[in-house]
């Protein structure tokens, strides 16, 4: 692996590139090589990851799905992946896009049906995919996507914040690919949490640039107003932040246990402070970033549009149902 340093170094060289452009240079360097999460360094893994968010959304969307593809195929056994490969993660179940998949011969398999939000589709050269077999259960698929039956669908996407995802919808004609562990295996193991606590980190990240941005033009004595929005932006991220790291140390003190409420509660607390970053930032600085800074405008719309992974009343109403299980009270000091 990497050393960060070298990791950063590779990020300050993709600055003026496309997001596409800039995974393809990470992943050259070797920068793709994170720790995984539950092996003791898992707060290096999501440092790595809220540097790539700072820099872009897009891109942080784009290298977050590599890299928990190359976390999950060590975690499920899967073979090493060829070098030079460039994967995705698609895990997006709406209910009018659904793959199945039919089992072949050993792990091989066949995909029949539609997945939608494919982002990276016309980037990526395989991807790591939920589908559903004929007793309905959910298996995890890798596929390579260079292949004659498998339909990229563009025309939908109108998006503005994180446009150059380029999310598509695919359809797949009996596709080849090759099964991943066994049904239930994907979201049955530890790291389907730890990863998500990964999104996370790239979403601070983002919040954590414009904080600073407004941190930068702040000076001491000045207006009142402009002071307190700083002070709630310091809130927000100092507690989002606190929040990530903790879970990090509790991930890596026993990676066997998911850590499902604490995931859970690290997500919206980080949703909420990226939240209150775009309020605070944006009514103490104007107009004028919106307009004239293309990094500011930019990371103002792609956040909004990845925050919105999280799944919002829905896992707060999760996260409420854990808590209303706990035999002791949760918020005792």
């Amino acid at each position: 692996m990497p050393p960060y340093s070298t990791q950063q170094a590779a990020l300050t060289a993709v600055v003026s590139l496309t997001p596409a452009d800039a995974l393809f240079h990470l992943i050259a360097c070797g920068a793709d090589s994170l720790p995984l999460p539950g092996h003791g360094q898992t707060l290096m893994r999501w440092q790595m990851l809220a540097a790539v968010g700072a820099q872009s959304q897009a891109l942080a969307k784009l290298f977050e799905g590599h890299t928990d593809a190359l976390a999950i195929m060590v975690e499920l056994g899967a073979p090493k992946p060829s070098a030079g490969s460039v994967w995705a993660t698609w895990a997006a179940e709406p209910p009018d896009a659904r793959l199945k998949v039919t089992k072949v011969d050993g792990d091989l398999v066949l995909l029949d049906g539609t997945k939608a939000w494919c982002s990276g589709a016309a980037m990526v050269t395989h991807a790591l995919l939920t589908a559903w077999d004929k007793q309905g259960r959910q298996q995890l698929v890798a596929v390579e996507l260079d292949q004659g039956n498998i339909d990229q669908h563009a025309q939908d996407w109108h998006a503005v914040g994180m446009a150059s995802t380029d999310s598509r919808r695919l359809t797949f004609h009996r596709a080849l690919g090759h099964a991943v562990g066994a049904p239930g295996d994907y979201t049955g193991r530890p790291g389907f949490w730890h990863g998500g606590a990964g999104v996370a980190a790239c979403w601070l990240g983002g919040a954590q640039w414009l904080g600073d941005c407004l941190r930068q033009q702040i000076k001491p004595g000045a207006d009142p107003h402009r002071l307190a929005h700083l002070g709630e932006v310091h809130v927000s991220l100092a507690g989002a932040a606190n929040t990530l790291k903790a879970l990090a140390t509790q991930i890596d003190a026993d990676p066997r246990q998911p850590c499902r409420m604490a995931v859970m509660q690290a997500r919206l607390q980080v949703e909420a402070a990226c939240n209150s970053v775009i309020t605070h930032v944006g009514r103490a600085l104007g107009a004028t970033p919106f307009c004239t800074d293309l990094h500011f405008a930019r990371l103002m719309a792609d956040l909004p549009v990845f925050l919105r992974q999280s799944h919002a009343e829905r896992d707060l109403a999760s996260l409420g149902d854990a808590v209303s299980k706990e035999e002791a009270s949760p918020w005792m000091l």
